[in-house]
């Protein structure tokens, strides 16, 4: 008990160093961006710059090769600087992000401000540690050498991000690339872009209160040529769009041959089994549909009930739906917002058409708030739809709408091979009364990101990876595997006791080789890898007897010959 007791101490009085560091408050800078042009009418500022891409990733790789050179601390204070700034002024972004998209100020509280934060504390916390090199085993025929692994920043990354989250899909790329000390551009959508200029704005304030290099993190606006060009002119390309899109990125970036994340979107599954408090999982599902009329970067677009709970789930999300209303973000107190992409609300209703052509049937749909005339094919009323099956384009194609079809299922094989019937395979979510079986089923789904007993909590757990599989892309981004996708990963080996022990080539297979260089090479396999230690033990014996006799200098062809 005496030796214990030191290290009980020690380890008390590292938590309280650890909990009064955390009381200190952190000398950070704060930024003024200026506003003057987002807060009137919604208009800014044109500028012509924001097209030219290939004079933008030219001054981004300039600006590159210095912030290359910059220190994790600096590249931790710009982090701290951007946190402050985004948690001293939720209220504004949420505000832009919720006029140029048309979602509440609710969902973009939760999609844009939380998750960025998150990334920014996990960023801080542990990115220097995973960037760091990291050293591997040297193997049995390496044991004099040392091997690492080395994360190198890639140079300029591009990024072509969707419309779903202006905010976070901005700074999601941006942080794990300038954090790996890359430079970015990112292409921002068609849709929401008035956002991304104002959201570039912080982004070079906070850069430019550390001495970042300009021009290290660009913004550009544009269509499909706008995307090329930055597809051929960079080192690296995410992309978060359609899968039709993603195998163009996919063509274009075959000619320069870079490396390629893609994450497509999807069609997730959320399992109920019988076995669940019913109330509580149908109130999950409900947000998991209508988060912000379906802009939720993984929603829940297919759901299978247990024929248990069946009509008492549907009972409950009903009434759920029932009470929302969708209308002006900013003018009233409306549970959704709009779509703000043009006549994709007809897109949802053919979807729903083609269902109950089918034969499913609508019990609920919620209601739309005050709106003008002109603004009615902005809003989808959320839906809930039941009688469905895999024959319908609503089970099988992704809606990006508040939309809930619900389906029966009977067993645990058969809710997998339907969820598993899918082209998609971005996420899921599971809910039983036991997690066992609920990680089983969830262990069994073709797909990247997977749930337990909650819904798209994933995303919130940063130091994870996020990608998906099939339609949904390939590629992660988040998590230590998405930081280190920004690098040039490299191998190193090197002498582990320089200079005093070299590499040197065996006698028996320095050129020329000797008569007897592949019996020594065979007894050094044997030696190094055999299975049985007297075998391997005779080997050695025998690469001692070679290596100690003085091997003949092989007789050439010509010599015999004359």
């Amino acid at each position: 008990m005496a030796f214990w007791w030191p290290l009980i101490v020690i380890a008390i009085a590292f938590a309280i160093c650890k909990l009064l560091l955390m009381l200190i408050p952190d000398n950070v800078p704060s930024i003024d961006v200026d506003t003057s042009d987002v807060l009137d009418d919604g208009n800014q500022t044109k500028d012509n710059s924001f097209i030219y891409v290939k004079e933008r990733v030219v001054q981004a790789r300039k600006a590159q090769k210095i912030w290359a050179k910059s220190s994790f601390k600096q590249r931790r204070l710009f982090l701290r600087i951007l946190l402050k700034y985004i948690i001293e002024h939720q209220d504004l972004i949420c505000n832009i992000s919720s006029r140029d998209t048309g979602k509440t100020m609710v969902d973009a509280s939760l999609g844009e401000i939380m998750t960025t934060c998150e990334k920014i504390h996990w960023l801080l916390s542990e990115g220097e540690k995973w960037l760091k090199p990291e050293y591997r085993s040297c193997g049995r025929s390496m044991l004099h050498k040392v091997a690492k692994v080395e994360f190198s920043p890639l140079g300029v990354v591009g990024a072509i991000v969707s419309w779903n989250y202006p905010f976070h899909n901005i700074f999601n790329p941006m942080l794990a690339a300038v954090f790996s000390g890359n430079s970015i551009v990112i292409k921002v959508s068609e849709h929401a872009s008035w956002s991304g200029c104002f959201y570039l704005r912080i982004i070079q304030t906070a850069l430019a209160a550390v001495g970042a290099p300009e021009n290290l993190v660009e913004v550009i606006t544009g269509f499909a040529e706008t995307g090329e060009a930055l597809v051929s002119s960079v080192d690296k390309i995410i992309f978060v769009g359609s899968p039709g899109v993603g195998k163009k990125i996919m063509r274009s970036a075959s000619d320069t041959l870079i490396p390629v994340t893609l994450e497509l979107g999807g069609k997730d599954a959320f399992i109920v089994c019988e076995d669940v408090d019913v109330p509580h999982v149908a109130q999950i599902a409900a947000r998991g549909a209508l988060q912000s009329s379906g802009q939720n970067c993984a929603g829940a677009e297919r759901f299978y009930v247990h024929k248990d709970v069946y009509s008492s789930f549907v009972a409950e999300v009903v009434k759920i739906v029932k009470s929302v209303t969708a209308g002006p973000p900013l003018s009233g107190k409306y549970d959704m917002g709009a779509i703000c992409m043009q006549e994709h609300s007809e897109r949802l209703q053919y979807l729903v058409n083609d269902a109950l052509d089918k034969g499913a049937e609508i019990v609920a749909r919620g209601s739309v708030g005050n709106i003008g005339e002109g603004a009615v094919d902005q809003y989808f009323p959320p839906t809930v739809i039941v009688n469905v099956n895999h024959t319908m384009k609503l089970m099988q194609e992704e809606a990006f709408g508040p939309i809930l079809p619900i389906m029966k299922f009977s067993s645990d094989e058969e809710v997998v091979q339907l969820a598993n019937d899918s082209s998609y395979g971005l996420g899921c979510a599971v809910f039983s009364g036991s997690q066992r079986r609920a990680r089983q089923i969830a262990s069994q789904l073709h797909c990247g990101v997977a749930a337990v007993n909650d819904f798209a909590s994933n995303y919130m757990c940063q130091s994870l990876p996020f990608g998906g599989v099939k339609d949904s892309g390939f590629g992660r981004f988040a998590g230590i595997e998405g930081l280190r996708a920004c690098c040039l990963v490299k191998s190193v080996v090197e002498d582990r006791w320089w200079p005093f022990i070299k590499t040197k080539i065996p006698k028996p297979i320095q050129y020329p080789i000797a008569e007897n260089g592949f019996e020594f090479q065979e007894s050094l396999v044997h030696t190094l890898y055999g299975l049985n230690i007297w075998d391997r033990l005779r080997a050695l014996v025998n690469v001692l007897k070679i290596l100690s006799e003085q091997p003949p200098a092989p007789t050439s062809n010509r010599r015999r010959n004359d």
